[in-house]
């Protein structure tokens, strides 16, 4: 790196010496927000409280545009987390009891919990371990087992795009077609990610993402959307988000939930949308910088060609992961862990976790991944110091 180094993203305070000379790298930079927005974030605010619609504003109607546009898709329909908008893809296809939802053991539990709150049935399936994404090879082999020892439908596939990285949708989408079932994307890391010249949200027929305030397009508070190129499912789910409602009409056409975006998360997430891009490019340079740095001492996340993931998280893999954790705590450099507890092991699950033994790639990631800081508030000097440590520990 330069001797003289300028700013990766936008410079937030994050590289300031903490105590005993030390530096402090955060893992996200949630309180600096504000203020890296600025001006055009007071003026979307302002607006928000001028003209008092809270609840389904003009604000939610102008970002579910300008994201339809960014991701190429027809209908983007605003919804108040990411789970919602996982539950109201499966209820916009009827998915109920008895029906089987498809999806990797290695992921964050909305994933499985909003098959459950449907009562449809969750199937885990192990992850590819190059990719850390649901295996082709894995669900092929989980759908004729289905099918074979079970009564369920199998009805939905529902690959999570852990770290940022979109699955291998066409392998998964051709397996989907071959047993009809519909993919629906489980997009809440991958926002923002390309594949070839097709963004997430155009990579298979029904997509759900999420705008936690630590996702690579983050609002201030829960939020979520789904994207779709069907007119039909499109109109299903602006009623379920709004009590099974056209508008504000007194009757319910359908069973609905209470789900919609709030206005002013919209607006947080307008003005955000206005440096996504550059956000975007902040992230894949500091994936770069740890990439070269770390590639022959651990194993560093994929990047297959034609792939621009959204690097929600970097996230290697180590031995004896937690002490070196430790290690990187007292250097003031915060890590995460995502997930430490594989979905066929959490107690809520485990209904329908099976044999235990059956997911070996989930188990052994659980036990070596760790992310690192990246976003778009690190200095070079932060990136500089996480490898420096890193390397310290690793050596």
């Amino acid at each position: 790196m330069q001797s003289k180094r300028v700013p990766i993203g936008q410079p937030s305070g994050l590289g300031a010496q903490a105590g005993h000379g030390r530096r402090s790298v955060s893992l996200f930079n949630l309180a600096n927000e504000s203020a890296r927005l600025g001006q055009r974030l007071e003026e979307r605010l302002t607006a928000v409280l001028e003209h008092g619609r809270f609840i389904l504003g003009p604000e939610v109607e102008e970002l579910e545009g300008a994201l339809a546009r960014f991701a190429g898709v027809r209908h983007v329909i605003g919804v108040s987390s990411g789970r919602e908008a996982l539950v109201i893809a499966l209820m916009t296809l009827g998915v109920g009891p008895g029906d089987a939802v498809f999806l990797p053991a290695f992921t964050f539990a909305a994933t499985a919990s909003a098959i459950t709150a449907v009562g449809a049935t969750p199937v885990f399936v192990d992850v590819d371990p190059a990719i850390c994404n649901m295996s082709p090879d894995r669900l092929q082999q989980a759908l004729e087992n289905t099918i074979a020892t079970t009564q369920l439908r199998s009805k939905v596939v529902m690959p999570v795009d852990l770290y940022g990285l979109p699955a291998d949708y066409a392998a998964i989408n051709a397996i989907a077609g071959i047993h009809g079932l519909t993919t629906i994307a489980d997009a809440a890391q991958s926002f923002g990610a390309m594949v070839g010249e097709l963004p997430v949200g155009a990579l298979a027929p029904v997509t759900a993402t999420s705008f936690y305030p630590t996702k690579p397009l983050g609002a201030f508070g829960d939020g979520g959307a789904i994207l779709t190129d069907d007119d039909a499912l499109a109109a299903a789910a602006r009623q379920i988000r709004n009590h099974g409602r056209d508008g504000s009409g007194e009757e319910s056409a359908r069973l609905g939930l209470t789900a919609r975006l709030d206005t002013l998360q919209a607006a947080v997430l307008l003005a955000k949308l206005e440096i996504f891009e550059n956000d975007l490019a902040a992230r894949r340079r500091i994936a770069e910088h740890y990439g070269r740095a770390f590639e022959n001492l651990v194993q560093t996340p994929p990047c297959p060609e034609g792939v621009a993931p959204a690097w929600a998280s970097y996230t290697l893999r180590v031995d004896e992961r937690d002490a070196v954790q430790q290690r990187l705590v007292q250097a003031g450099i915060e890590t995460g862990v995502y997930y430490r507890v594989p979905l066929h092991r959490h107690p809520a699950f485990a209904p329908w976790a099976g044999s235990k033994k059956a997911y070996p790639v989930s188990d052994q990631l659980a036990n070596s991944v760790l992310s690192l800081p990246i976003h778009p508030g690190l200095t070079n000097e932060d990136v500089d110091y996480v490898i420096e440590e890193l390397l310290q520990v690793l050596s």
